[in-house]
């Protein structure tokens, strides 16, 4: 007999984890949806990113959001034919690309927030503050152990 105990994938805390991002995903394209607001999560995770630092480069907009250059570049251009998002060269350096705004993505910010703003509460409101503080630091630990690992 083999003494290796076969796993159980769903009581591992990182295939809840990756459930609970699933079903997010899915929660927040409906909220946007039902608002009338032709945008993917992808798209709004770019455009929040721009909302605190316009104009960033191209290469760190991929970086920050976990986005390999390939992806990134269908993504802006997506959002480009969406008006979103301009495409304009580095004043110093033409090889860099930074991604900016438009006036019609910061209406789609104003929009887009109040809906995060009242859809993040009411998913975590099943927890209590001891609780929450508890998963963010299991969180945090499984995060820093990951990071251990992959430089190790």
């Amino acid at each position: 007999m083999n003494d290796i105990k076969a796993i159980d994938l769903n009581a591992h805390a990182l295939s809840w984890v990756g459930k609970i991002h699933y079903d997010f995903g899915f929660l927040v394209q409906k909220a946007f949806r039902e608002n009338g607001l032709d945008l993917s999560k992808e798209q709004w995770s770019v455009l929040k990113r721009l909302h605190v630092n316009d104009g960033q480069p191209q290469n760190d907009l991929a970086f920050i959001t976990h986005r390999d250059k390939t992806s990134m570049t269908r993504l802006v251009n997506t959002m480009e034919s969406k008006n979103l998002v301009i495409r304009k060269s580095d004043e110093n350096d033409n090889r860099i690309n930074r991604i900016f705004l438009t006036d019609y993505a910061k209406e789609v910010i104003q929009k887009v927030q109040p809906i995060m703003y009242d859809l993040i509460p009411a998913v975590q409101e099943s927890l209590d503050e001891k609780e929450i503080k508890v998963l963010v630091t299991a969180l945090q630990k499984i995060k820093t152990k990951i990071a251990e690992i992959a430089e190790g």
